[in-house]
């Protein structure tokens, strides 16, 4: 991996929130991110006494090289938001700028956080579909902008061992969005819901009071052991 190729985005704590419709009881729970990149949502939960672990391969590096791509990704991806501003929702985010702000402030709120939190193992250089993790370590995993959305980029196959091995290390795993880049719902999505039919873990499609990118109304539920999801 590069750090060069890499476009740094991240998500802000409120965000999380509302993608994976997460309650007070839920952030109470021990809870693995996937795929957090810069996003603020590691930091913010522990500061207010959350336990959560975030992993992602551009954890190998540090704070200092982070900070400098996110700069050079803003500058890269701005434009591209302008120019492609009608395939999103501007109601939770106004604006293409409100949204420059938003996610800078997040990206920030993770640099200030990252070093202590790649000291003491809350930020984690790993990556699916193999994880280091015991088999339900975490109560609750959420999946952030990686399956589904890049459909073009990982197969079917790909994405059902990625699905099973959150499945091995949580209780309940949450995946958003569904959509793939293109806006479409991703077409890995059924024939998953499918595969999971066959085994123990029980799948939902679940409703979700956010939306920013077009069509990305609902996440994917995954539980382990039940006839059905609340």
């Amino acid at each position: 991996m590069e750090l060069k190729n890499i476009v740094p985005w991240g998500r802000s704590f409120d965000e999380y929130k509302k993608m994976f419709s997460l309650s007070d009881f839920d952030l109470q729970k021990t809870i693995l991110g996937c795929g957090d990149g810069p996003a603020s949502f590691n930091a913010e939960l522990s500061a207010r006494g959350g336990k959560v672990t975030s992993i992602d391969p551009v954890y190998q590096f540090n704070a200092e090289s982070l900070k400098s791509r996110i700069t050079e990704a803003y500058d890269e991806i701005m434009p591209q938001m302008v120019a492609n501003k009608d395939q999103y929702i501007w109601e939770s985010i106004p604006s293409v700028e409100m949204l420059g702000q938003t996610r800078m402030s997040a990206m920030k709120r993770f640099i200030l956080d990252y070093e202590n939190g790649k000291a003491t193992g809350r930020y984690r250089n790993e990556s699916l579909p193999k994880l280091s993790f015991s088999n339900q370590q975490f109560d609750l995993a959420l999946c952030s902008h990686y399956l589904f959305l890049y459909s073009d980029q990982i197969d079917f196959a790909a994405h059902l061992t990625a699905i099973n091995e959150l499945c091995r290390v949580a209780i309940e795993v949450r995946i958003y969005p569904l959509v793939a880049l293109n806006g479409e719902i991703s077409p890995h999505l059924e024939k998953i819901i499918a595969a999971l039919d066959t085994t123990s873990f029980i799948s939902k499609l679940v409703d979700i009071d956010y939306q920013f990118q077009k069509g990305a109304t609902q996440m994917l539920v995954i539980k382990r052991g039940k006839k059905s999801i609340a």
